[in-house]
């Protein structure tokens, strides 16, 4: 029993990562499709999808077409009752469903005036009060959720539930623009940015380039504040330790250098989605510590 989403570009689409992570967080079976965001073949790569127009869309295994991120989420969460995607407790999960519905549908200057992009971060961004007032909002729900129902773990309602899911992305906007947070606000944020899959979808993301870059703006680019990536390159040949691909399993044909040691992938997506965070990837990571 296998989902089939559609996603947009992971450097910009926010909806995407939150489609994503529904299933990717939650150990839900699913295959992944590219829709042609910013390519403009989008309308035909979704074609098939009616009425979806809009990422991300999700197919059951039955051939059912979900249109939207709450549709999603209620329907896997009906799906799979065992897998978490709500806290269990009913205040809890009645604040949760409370706070992912105002997220989906508030906070439109916040979505307006800081798009998603996670490329970088932009130095001396100058917020709004409107996006400052997001902020305050949000860092407010934030800390409702933890005062009721929050544990010693980083996330809103003790374990990582949908509630996490759809404010990751705020996160990531707020560390994008470096927006001004509370010191749980900044905890929060590290938290997301730390995520393991969060730091692989980010990884995938840089592997494709752009130009012009999409929301582009007048200001200079910073480093990214995640976890600092171990210091790989691409290189042209090997031989490498490795005579198959961590991933696939198939015979290598691109290669990687990391602390002086030559390891083999089986495309250039394998490998530069590596090169851009090793530590991300558990089964590169077997390898390599291996």
């Amino acid at each position: 029993m296998t989902y089939d989403l559609y996603i947009g570009d992971r450097t910009f689409s926010s909806w995407s990562y939150r489609g994503w992570a529904m299933l990717e967080k939650f150990d839900l079976p699913y295959t992944s499709h590219m829709v042609g965001l910013y390519s403009g073949s989008m309308a035909q790569d979704m074609a098939h999808l009616a009425p979806a127009r809009t990422v991300p869309a999700l197919q059951t295994p039955e051939g059912h077409v979900l249109t939207d991120s709450i549709a999603m989420a209620e329907t896997l969460a009906e799906r799979h009752p065992d897998a978490g995607l709500w806290p269990k407790d009913p205040a809890a999960r009645a604040l949760a469903r409370s706070m992912v519905a105002e997220m989906h549908s508030g906070f439109m200057p916040m979505r307006s005036e800081c798009p998603n992009m996670l490329a970088h971060t932009w130095d001396g961004y100058v917020p709004s009060d409107a996006v400052l007032a997001d902020v305050e909002r949000a860092e407010g729900l934030w800390a409702l959720a933890r005062a009721r129902h929050g544990t010693e773990t980083p996330w809103l309602f003790g374990e990582y539930s949908l509630a996490d899911v759809f404010y990751s992305v705020f996160c990531h906007r707020i560390a994008t623009y470096r927006l001004p947070v509370s010191e749980a606000g900044a905890a929060y944020v590290k938290a997301h940015l730390a995520c393991p899959a969060f730091r692989r979808w980010r990884a995938m993301g840089l592997t494709q380039s752009y130009s012009p870059m999409p929301y582009a703006l007048d200001l200079p680019k910073g480093s990214w504040p995640g976890p600092t990536p171990l210091a790989a390159k691409a290189v042209t040949a090997g031989p490498s330790e490795n005579a198959e691909c961590p991933y696939s399993g198939d015979q290598v044909t691109h290669f990687m250098e990391l602390d002086g040691r030559i390891f083999g992938f089986c495309n250039a997506f394998c490998r530069d989605k590596t090169v851009n965070d090793p530590a991300a990837w558990p089964a590169f990571m077997a390898l390599y510590e291996g």
